[in-house]
């Protein structure tokens, strides 16, 4: 589902200039180098944190409301279930979740508009208007929010070197990662970043995330890096979730499907859905 991406956002783009007089002109001189591929540095088990173990080792500043939830998401993931984690239903990642570049993301800056592109779980786009426009009012919540930017010129060079963006506007379930750790269910999140080129090695790609929610005592702050792939790439993997996942969710309990097709529990002594609607 990745091939056509870059020819899609070049379309939409042309388009833009087209139909639109308020259109500027596309300078690249004064936009830092984001193009390209990019994967996560680092290895392991990818996490909100990078630089700290998943689960607990994560050291989330969590309320002691959301701790406690937190806890017995660990409880139940130790049972074997699923704790309502993206990949098990097919739901996209969504923010936070998706800056942690499980599988590599495309990069393509407009003046307008900054398209970010990851096929993990599901294929999605994250839109970064910068373009002047304020948050709508009526826009429908999404899994990946909705994202205003904008470019910074730090050192007064003449050139952009910092992307500012704010993300608003979610709906759930979302996590920061496959450890179970959620976001607060009200979905009030506000997401900041600030991402940028390594000065030593444009081929390095920072991004600091501030996550503001009701589930956190305090917003949290996490550095990620991203490397840029230096061979060309010909081809994307298409990623299918819905074609190869084995897991299904009946009301609020998660089963397995087996080889043949039938339904299996994840967790022991676990009980049969309702049947009601079904004939003995």
């Amino acid at each position: 589902m990745r091939i056509g991406h870059s020819i899609s956002a070049l379309a939409l783009a042309a388009a833009l200039v087209l139909a639109g007089t308020a259109a500027r002109a596309f300078d690249a001189a004064k936009y830092p180098d984001f193009g390209g591929v990019w994967t996560r540095a680092g290895s392991g088990e990818p996490r909100f944190d990078p630089s700290k173990p998943p689960g607990r080792g994560q050291e989330a500043p969590l309320t002691a409301e959301h701790r406690t939830t937190f806890e017995a998401i660990l409880q139940d993931i130790a049972e074997g279930g699923k704790a309502d984690l993206p990949a098990y239903t097919c739901l996209a990642p969504g923010m936070p979740m998706i800056m942690n570049a499980d599988v590599p993301m495309e990069i393509v800056v407009f003046p307008e508009i900054t398209y970010i592109m990851i096929d993990h779980i599901y294929e999605s786009v994250r839109r970064i208007f910068t373009d002047g426009r304020p948050f709508p009012r009526d826009a429908e919540p999404a899994f990946i929010g909705y994202s205003i930017g904008k470019w910074i010129d730090t050192d007064g060079d003449g050139k952009y070197d910092v992307l500012e963006v704010e993300t608003r506007n979610f709906k759930g379930p979302r996590v920061y990662d496959e450890s179970g750790l959620t976001l607060h269910p009200d979905d009030m999140s506000v997401i900041k970043e600030r991402i940028y080129l390594d000065k030593a090695d444009r081929n390095l790609l920072h991004n600091e995330v501030t996550v503001i929610d009701n589930g956190l005592s305090r917003p949290w702050t996490v550095m990620k890096t991203y490397t840029r792939e230096l061979t060309r790439r010909t081809s994307w993997r298409e990623e299918v979730c819905a074609e190869v996942n084995g897991h299904v969710k009946i009301g609020m309990e998660f089963y397995k499907l087996d080889p043949n097709g039938y339904l299996m529990p994840v967790k022991r002594n676990q009980g049969l859905p309702d049947l009601r609607h079904f004939k003995e």
